[in-house]
């Protein structure tokens, strides 16, 4: 098995109203902040899956401690 992603600073991505992203909550994806399907290989837990309701750039987590998945709330600041 491989070691998760250590990456802390949150992702831009720029969201389309009603398409479904899936955010990445075990840490081995390589497309981080999304899943890539590494989860499956790893016997990981799976991804969060988020519709988007509007059209906007939002701030996703890539330390996977916030409190607000899957968008970041600074936990990863400590």
């Amino acid at each position: 098995m491989s070691e998760p992603v250590k990456k802390f600073s949150p992702i831009a991505i720029a969201m389309e109203k009603d398409k479904r992203y899936s955010w990445c909550t075990c840490g081995h994806s390589s497309s981080q902040p999304l899943c890539d399907g590494s989860h499956r290989a790893e016997k990981a837990t799976p991804p969060l899956a988020y519709v988007a309701t509007e059209e906007k750039t939002a701030n996703f987590c890539t330390c996977k401690l916030t409190k607000n998945p899957p968008f970041c709330d600074g936990s990863h600041k400590g």
